[in-house]
């Protein structure tokens, strides 16, 4: 890929990918409300709500190199109206599935706006990563990173406000009402999301139209001499690549961790005595939490520190505000909680450049296959959920879980990014 030298021009380009990671959070992030509102609507246990990340997550999983593929086909800003079309197209399910209160339905829109999502996201991160050189990467995402987690903390919010409205009152009369009755109400809050998501459609459609007709410009491929086969021979050629590979396990785990501390928030709220219509919000603190450590992204990389020590130092306090969540109760744990969204917020910007770090004409391919990586967001959640089963119901000692991934990425972080790099 050609980056371009000249500020100005980047100045457009940056603005509209920062758009659309804000977009990107928007909707990621709407999954911690989804969770619990699911939970009641759909009478559903804590695997089961949790399916609501497997099936948004895994796209990323079966999308990422398809997605590479369509856009070198189609090129950029039409593989990017491509993607808000697909996401446009799945908010739309959500009106038969609150219609009929079919989780299936539900999980399939989730999933469809994973898949628009990750061909957005396969053409997004590789862009901002060549805008500049590769030693300030960490610092540019870390911007885009702001946009994303700003809308993550306003998304929770607003749809929280919008369907987890007095439902700790409706779960108690839920108790008591007769079958009729109950599935009546469950209805009624059933159809709470339907505004929302055709809302969010409206929006994405005419965002599609907006990019189609926007100045972003390509992404310019390198001579075709220099181009590496296709896609399947680059494919295998990646894999080759130690370093890329260890990166992929690295963005699972922090994937996962990350979805964890935000998505499991208002379930654990509940757990340690909180009202639902408390618990909602505190998605929003690990939020925050990642928009401050984007700040710190930003002041401190490359300029005082590298981003692989960055990363080495994070992963350690990953690994400390775990044992703190897990050894105190109440609102110090739901606070050590988001902290860990402070410890995440690095990781991400940082991971990324060390992984695709001298690819040259194998960046792309190796972007889709640190993109499938999302998928850690997909498998660990339940596995979350199963492991709080298999202890007795105790959601703390299930946090326990997330020091595995930690030490992965501490070990990424010294030794695994230079595995096999010349």
């Amino acid at each position: 890929m050609k980056q371009n030298k000249n500020n100005q021009t980047k100045f457009g380009p940056m603005m509209i990918i920062g758009a659309l990671f804000f977009l990107f959070g928007f909707v990621t992030w709407l999954n911690a409300t989804l969770i619990p509102y699911l939970k009641i609507s759909c009478e559903l246990n804590d695997f089961e709500a949790y399916l609501v990340t497997t099936a948004f997550y895994i796209s990323y999983f079966f999308m990422a190199i398809p997605s590479s593929t369509i856009l070198e086909k189609i090129g950029f800003k039409k593989g990017m109206s491509l993607g808000l079309i697909i996401m446009a197209i799945g908010s739309l399910f959500f009106v038969p599935a609150a219609l009929t209160r079919m989780y299936g339905l539900f999980l399939f829109g989730l999933f469809v706006q994973g898949l628009g999502l990750a061909v957005l996201q396969t053409a997004s991160n590789p862009y901002i990563t060549v805008l500049g050189p590769i030693e300030s990467a960490a610092r540019r995402i870390s911007f885009m990173g702001i946009a994303n987690k700003i809308a993550g903390i306003l998304s929770p919010i607003l749809l929280g406000m919008v369907v987890l409205a007095g439902t700790d009152e409706l779960t108690v009369n839920l108790e008591l009402m007769n079958a009729a009755d109950k599935a009546i109400e469950l209805d009624l809050l059933a159809k709470k999301v339907i505004l929302p998501y055709i809302l969010m459609a409206v929006v994405l459609f005419i965002l599609a139209f907006g990019i189609r007709f926007s100045n972003l410009p390509e992404i310019e491929e390198q001579d075709d001499e220099e181009k590496h086969g296709n896609w399947f021979s680059r494919l295998i050629a990646v894999l080759k690549v130690p370093y890329l590979a260890l990166g992929f396990l690295a963005i699972f785990f922090y994937v996962g961790a990350e979805v964890i501390a935000v998505d499991t928030m208002a379930l654990y709220g509940n757990y340690l005595g909180f009202s639902t219509d408390t618990s909602k919000f505190f998605a929003s603190f690990t939020l925050t939490g990642m928009l401050l450590g984007y700040f710190v992204g930003i002041l401190a990389i490359p300029k005082y520190i590298s981003q692989q020590k960055a990363l080495s130092y994070f992963a350690v306090l990953g690994i400390v505000f775990t044992v703190l969540v897990v050894s105190t109760k109440g609102m110090s744990s739901i606070l050590f909680l988001a902290l860990l969204g402070f410890a995440n917020s690095i990781m991400w910007p940082a991971i990324w450049p060390l992984a695709i770090e001298k690819l040259g004409k194998l960046t792309k391919i190796g972007s889709a296959i640190l993109i499938m990586g999302i998928a850690g967001g997909a498998v660990l959640p339940p596995l979350f959920a199963l492991l709080k089963d298999t202890l007795g119901g105790n959601m703390h000692l299930a946090y326990l879980m997330l020091i595995l991934c930690y030490l992965y990425i501490l070990f990424y972080a010294i030794k695994g990014h230079k595995t096999g790099k010349k």
